[in-house]
């Protein structure tokens, strides 16, 4: 199945990166741009076009939290964004299934991600809504 190789390749890049020297930036920048450039493409995102974007700070937390998006949880996220955007949002909590996104329904941009395990006692600041789908 298409999802299980994702999750692979996810974990392939991510053991990679357990392997590497942490301390040294540089390295960390390529492996955090090489992690972004694969999770856009596996998902047939582009930055450059309308869809949905998402953040460095984005990627980053879905990469160190192990968080798996597919399609059809794209999908979704893209739905619940439109109807945020249909009903005036500006900034959005997003929640499906166990993963709650901060979204910039304005720049149609993921801002940072976490799944239910970060969002226990956790207190979600400079929002104007939020959509649950």
């Amino acid at each position: 199945m298409e999802m299980d190789k994702f999750s692979q390749d996810i974990q392939r890049i991510q053991s990679e990166q357990i392997g590497r020297q942490v301390g040294i930036p540089s390295e960390r920048k390529v492996a955090e741009s090489k992690f972004k450039e694969e999770f856009i493409q596996k998902l047939g995102l582009s930055n450059d076009n309308d869809v949905l974007k998402f953040s460095n700070h984005a990627i980053a937390r879905l990469q160190k939290r192990n968080i798996d998006i597919g399609t059809d949880e794209l999908s979704r996220i893209n739905k619940a964004v439109e109807k945020a955007a249909s009903k005036g949002s500006k900034d959005s909590l997003v929640m499906i299934d166990d993963l709650a996104l901060i979204v910039s329904i304005k720049n149609n941009t993921v801002v940072t991600a976490m799944d239910k395990d970060q969002m226990q006692a956790q207190v979600i600041t400079n929002i104007d809504s939020a959509v649950i789908g």
